[in-house]
Formats: C-alpha cells, structure tokens, sequence
C-alpha cells in the first residue's frame, strides 16, 4: 500500500472483514470514517438480521466504529442502489442472462457514486474488506488476486477502472481469514465469529425467484415454451427470468436421461435443454471488456494465453484471448468448459494478476426461431 496517513472512507457491512480492516487501517495512521450503506427502503422485504443492509448490521457496525475510536455514518444509497444494481439485476434476468450484482456493486455504488460522499467527508481513498490487494505504481494500478485462494475477491473488482483502483484500500489483501478472525478475538470485537453472508444481500433467503416476482410483478415475465436441442416442443413456461444455463430442476419430466438448460432466447422466449454434453463449450465471446494497463494487452487483433475464471467459484483454465474491437474479446478455451452462461463476468488473469474482463455474450441460437 502506496498510501500513508491519508483521510480514508472504510465502507463498514457490519461483518468481521470490513470490521478488522478498520483497525489495521487505523494502526497504519490512517484518518478512518467508517460508512455503512443503507440501500434499501425501511419496509424492504430483505431487511433481515442476517443482511448488510439490514438494521442489525447497521448496529454492528456502529458498535465496531465505537470500539475502534472512529466515526461511523449511515449513508442513504437506496434510490442509487435501485437505479444501478436491483434495475440491473432484474433486467439481465428478462434478456434471458444470469447477472453478477457484486460486482456491479463495487463499480457502480462502492467504488462509484459512494466517491461523492468520500470527497464531501474529505477522504482520499475508499476502503472495504475485500480479499484482493491492490498496487498503485507510477504509471499504473495493478489488482492480484488475495493471498487466501478460499476467499479472494479479485473477482469482483475486475471491473474497476484505473482511476477508481488508485483510490481504493484493501488492506486484507495480503491476509487470510484466519487471520482476520483471531486479531477481531484480540480486540474483543462481538463480530469475530459473525458468520459470512453466502447469499446475494437484498435477496432473501437466497431465492432469486421470488425476489423477481415481488419486483417485477407478473407482467414483467416473458412467458414461451421449452424446446430440446432438434426442435422438439416440450412444454410451455413461466418466464425466462425462471431459468439460468446448466439449471436441471424444474424443468418437465419425461426424459430417460437428466435435461439441463442450454440455451435461453430472450427474441422468441425460448428455452432449450439437452443433455449434459449440450453444455459444453470450447469458444465464446466477452463484451464491455475492461482491460487493465499491461503492455500488449487489449490490443484489437493482437491474441495472448492467459487464464480465464468463467464464474467466482470456477478455479480458471487455460485459454488464448484475441481482443477485438468495440470493447470485445474473443476466448478459445484450452479445455472446453461446462455452462458458459451469459451474463456472468469472465475474468482473466496472469498468474495472480488481473489483466482485465468482460461479460459472457450468448452464443448463436441453438435452435432456430
């Protein structure tokens, strides 16, 4: 970390992470304000105990800010939050693509729009608990990946531009959980065994489904039918929201071997399902790419090897990457990979170094309309 003694903005969720980050932000000299995000309305359905945005995180992190000497604030991002994240998430559901709202997130709200609130409380950087580590050099800022392979979170940042890496702090980088969890025991922090959140924050209990149907409504499912890879009919359906590449359950009987999702064609509303080799691709395409400033990389026409993550919990996989143009990049696969799905982010590293990413385009249909 390049930074010293600066004025940081340390985004405070209420949980171990962002909790022990403060103080080994604050042991470094920094000047920390701690600000937790309220981004949902106070009789939002997902205001549970267990949610970042909920009130016992809001308490939690206060309680912390008050144990670690630093000043906390409530911050009121709930119509932003809508507009940038929730507005997203449905809407890539209903073009028939699975979204990442993390790291929407962290682009658009925590490393975006919250900047303004940094500069009005006179903050240089912004910090969270990230596990990824971030270095700022003369001529560029690099993101590798956490030390803790179990929890890196490079992931979700790969999306962040130049400028909003140099004034990003994350100081577990270099850290594991362990690690994080015995200095929390050592301060006496009541969050040092708070368990992890494993869910997307505003969904309750995880059902993305039902959190559709209560933001959309019913109007806003694109019903259709669902068709095998030759053509053949097999049912009608409720909503391309309903279905994500490589889903099984759900999906009609009658088959003597397991169907799965394989296509989704927001055009027609059709949804395709065959067999378990149907999802296997070797090639596909990324686009809104975010290359990050090494040299030779990005350049149209130009190809290199690198490895590619195709979802968080994917371990990578060899592949030869052709930047093309309009922010695009082509990825041929070493290795072909089961359920590309569309709309998840691919990102691309170099060792542990991110060189950039994109979002996962849909392949040509696999039936015709």
């Amino acid at each position: 970390m390049n930074a010293t003694k600066q004025r940081v903005l340390l985004g405070m969720s209420g949980g171990v992470d962002s909790s022990v980050a403060g103080y080994l932000l604050r042991e470094q000299g920094h000047d920390v304000v701690g600000v937790t995000m309220k981004v949902w309305p106070q009789d939002c359905i997902s205001r549970a105990e267990d949610k970042c945005c909920g009130p016992q995180a809001v308490a939690d992190a206060r309680s912390v800010a008050h144990a670690l000497g630093i000043p906390h604030y409530v911050v009121d991002e709930a119509d932003q939050f809508e507009r940038l994240v929730i507005d997203y998430f449905a809407s890539e559901y209903q073009a028939g693509r699975t979204p990442n709202p993390c790291v929407m997130c962290n682009e658009k709200v925590k490393f975006g729009n919250l900047w303004s609130k940094a500069k009005a409380l006179g903050c240089d950087y912004i910090a969270t608990g990230h596990y990824a580590i971030i270095e700022n050099h003369a001529d560029r800022t690099i993101l590798r990946k956490g030390v803790d392979p179990r929890k890196d979170q490079s992931y979700f940042l790969f999306s962040l531009h130049q400028s909003q890496l140099r004034r990003a702090l994350t100081p577990l980088g270099r850290m594991t959980k362990p690690q994080i969890r015995e200095i929390a025991h050592s301060l006496g922090l009541k969050v040092a065994d708070k368990i992890d959140s494993q869910e997307i924050c505003f969904v309750p209990g995880n059902d993305y489904k039902a959190f559709l149907r209560s933001h959309l409504g019913d109007s806003g499912f694109h019903h259709g039918e669902i068709y095998d890879v030759d053509g053949n009919f097999i049912a009608e359906h409720d909503g391309i929201e309903l279905f994500t590449i490589g889903q099984r359950k759900g999906l009609p009987g009658g088959s003597l071997r397991p169907r799965y999702v394989v296509d989704i064609d927001p055009e027609t509303n059709r949804v395709i399902v065959g067999d378990a080799d149907d999802l296997i691709v070797d090639e596909f395409e990324i686009d809104r790419v975010n290359w990050h400033p090494v040299a030779g990389i990005g350049d149209p026409g130009s190809s290199f090897e690198a490895t590619v993550k195709i979802r968080y919990n994917h371990p990578g996989t060899p592949a030869r990457i052709t930047p093309l143009e309009n922010h695009r990049a082509h990825i041929r696969l070493n290795e072909p990979q089961r359920a590309v799905t569309p709309g998840q982010a691919a990102v691309i590293y170099d060792g542990d170094v991110v060189l950039g990413g994109g979002w996962i385009c849909r392949r040509e249909a696999t039936v015709p309309a």
